[in-house]
């Protein structure tokens, strides 16, 4: 890893198209880069014409340690398109030409291990015209410095996308600089730039993935999740523990809110019909979600289901859930497959924690055959055998753990 770069220039993604309230975006931005990389000591985030860059002071290089640590965090920067090392330098020629062949052999070196021959290519953009070269001058000069270092037949230049190596090069009137190719962010909109948002987060594969959807269309999201005590063991309040922590890898920390749902739960197998039992907890879930969320200030519901995928989530029983609660309830997942969710979980490395085979709430006292078209009126009915279950939900809110 060639450790001359003593830039980062990050690239936006949707924040490119936003008007008068762009730069909240932008601050957005900047305020969780500097979280993502709070690990190396002594950087500037800042925004220059249209740009978000990472800086030491003075322009001090990155160790070939520090820009492993932005290679790894930029995967999780909402809000960019994508980011480049960059050798910053004069916008003077003579400058630029030196810090391509000071810099060069590292990426084609290692090619010729393998090879005998690299494509490659020069891009140049010119953004101050009165610079005495035009971009495609630039481009000849800079693909001469290359061919000056190695054979003739050595060396072949593609001017296509299929370039083993891409030697970038742009002109600005206050400074200049030289990047080898851009690496991809996840996109979207920058996390605390939309409302956030409490996710009902289980052990499984979906819920994190849903977190993450939100996540990248801005919402920061904090979660509640759910253990039967004493009829599901410890490890099931700290898998999700663990499955919280590593989604706010991708966010400053988002709470977690752990209740016991035993109670509401003997309350149901003791006094309704087994087939409405999983209907019947899941919007007493979305009850103590919604009065948890008022209380933390979250503006919406968030959970990973998507349709058809068990009996809870066909159309009729999401309806009948969704009349428990006044709050809005997000699905992102809805119209996805369980393949598309894996390998969204492989991603962004949930899909391990996930596969922890440990007990969860909803599988206690869980019935046979669970009606997958539970009719609200019959629901209904229902709860009203319950005596006076409010009470009952706001115990359950009262010794919520917070962690």
């Amino acid at each position: 890893m060639n450790t001359e770069f003593n830039a980062v220039i990050c690239r936006y993604h949707e924040i490119a198209i936003k008007g008068a309230n762009r730069r909240m975006f932008e601050q957005k931005m900047i305020d969780n880069l500097k979280y993502l990389l709070r690990t190396i000591d002594d950087i500037k985030v800042k925004r220059i014409r249209g740009r978000i860059w990472i800086q030491h002071p003075d322009n001090e290089a990155f160790s070939a340690e520090e820009l492993d640590i932005v290679h790894k965090q930029m995967k999780k920067a909402f809000g960019l398109e994508s980011y480049s090392p960059v050798i910053l330098c004069k916008p003077d020629m003579q400058e630029l030409e030196q810090a391509v062949e000071k810099s060069c052999t590292a990426y084609f070196d290692a090619l010729y291990e393998k090879q005998p021959c690299v494509s490659f290519r020069i891009r140049a953009r010119r953004s101050d015209k009165n610079f005495p070269l035009a971009s495609r001058d630039i481009e000849i000069a800079l693909a001469r410095v290359v061919g000056g270092k190695y054979d003739y037949d050595a060396l072949r230049i593609d001017l296509e996308d299929s370039a083993e190596i891409t030697v970038g090069c742009e002109v600005r009137e206050e400074f200049a600089f030289i990047y080898y190719g851009s690496y991809r962010c996840p996109g979207g909109l920058p996390v605390g730039s939309n409302s956030p948002v409490l996710a009902l987060l289980s052990g499984g594969i979906d819920s994190p993935v849903a977190c993450y959807m939100l996540m990248k269309r801005g919402c920061h999201v904090d979660y509640v999740t759910f253990h039967s005590d004493p009829y599901t063991p410890p490890e099931t309040t700290d898998k999700v523990r663990r499955m919280g922590l590593k989604l706010n890898e991708f966010q400053q920390d988002g709470r977690l809110f752990s209740c016991n749902l035993a109670a509401i739960q003997k309350l149901i197998r003791d006094n309704c019909r087994p087939e409405f039992r999983t209907v019947l907890y899941r919007r007493m879930m979305l009850r103590i979600a919604q009065m948890i969320a008022e209380k933390n200030g979250n503006m919406a519901l968030l959970t990973g289901d998507s349709v058809g995928q068990v009996a809870s989530q066909t159309i009729i029983n999401m309806a009948t859930i969704d009349s428990a609660a006044d709050m809005l309830v997000l699905r992102p997942l809805v119209g996805i497959d369980k393949n598309e969710a894996v390998n969204i979980a492989r991603e962004i490395g949930t899909f391990e924690l996930s596969s922890e085979q440990v007990p969860d709430s909803c599988t206690v006292f869980a019935p046979k055959s669970p009606s997958t078209r539970a009719p609200l009126d019959k629901v209904l009915e229902e709860e009203q055998l319950l005596g006076d279950w409010q009470t009952v939900l706001e115990k359950i809110v009262a010794t919520a753990n917070i962690y």
